[in-house]
């Protein structure tokens, strides 16, 4: 027991976390709160150069006054997310996302109406990917705005990947698809031959 408490403990480092997400993986908590790491070998993505922009959204976010914001409040944006009854981010999950944003390697988008956070969702940058993390709502659209946000920032800044982990019946009007993990490796190498930032 002492020696898995010590591992885990040495991977929520932001610098041992950053090369298991290079590697693929991504950590969870259990009902228990226990964290592991995640390697499925069914990937799902949202292409960046394919995705599906639903023509609902467009109209509305045309006439909606939401205000979007990068890395304003991410640490905000990450406690959010874990605010809910069943969570797989857990306090001690949180922290380790604070690392990586020390180190520059964890991203928000925010939606902020009348001044207050509504929505928004957090990821992992390295080099041209971006791991997608979570999102939270509080006002009907709001994830699905801070998607579209996101899909526009990592397009213009020439990302090569969007990971979202697992398909859902919210990200596949997205156009999200699954993959294999060897073409999702393949996506990696392409996305770690580019030097760009958020």
């Amino acid at each position: 027991m002492q020696r898995k408490d010590f591992d885990k403990k040495i991977l929520l480092e932001p610098e041992n976390m950053l090369h298991m997400y290079a590697r693929g993986a991504f950590p969870m908590a259990d009902l228990n709160g226990e964290i592991d790491w995640y390697m499925p070998r069914t990937r799902s993505i949202i292409p960046l150069d394919g995705y599906n922009f639903p023509r609902t959204l467009r109209k509305f976010m045309e006439k909606s006054d939401f205000v979007y914001e990068f890395d304003l409040n991410t640490i905000e944006v990450v406690e959010h997310c874990a605010s809910r009854q069943q969570t797989w981010i857990t306090p001690e999950l949180v922290q380790a996302y604070k690392g990586l944003y020390s180190m520059g390697n964890l991203h928000s988008v925010e939606i902020y109406k009348d001044n207050l956070l509504v929505g928004g969702l957090y990821g992992v940058t390295y080099k041209g990917a971006f791991f997608g993390e979570s999102m939270f709502s509080y006002v009907s659209q709001a994830s699905k705005a801070a998607l579209i946000k996101l899909i526009k920032r990592l397009r213009k800044k020439g990302f090569v990947l969007l990971d979202i982990q697992f398909t859902t019946d919210h990200l596949k009007m997205f156009g999200s698809k699954e993959i294999s993990f060897t073409e999702f490796e393949r996506l990696l190498l392409n996305a770690y031959r580019k030097e760009v930032s958020f």
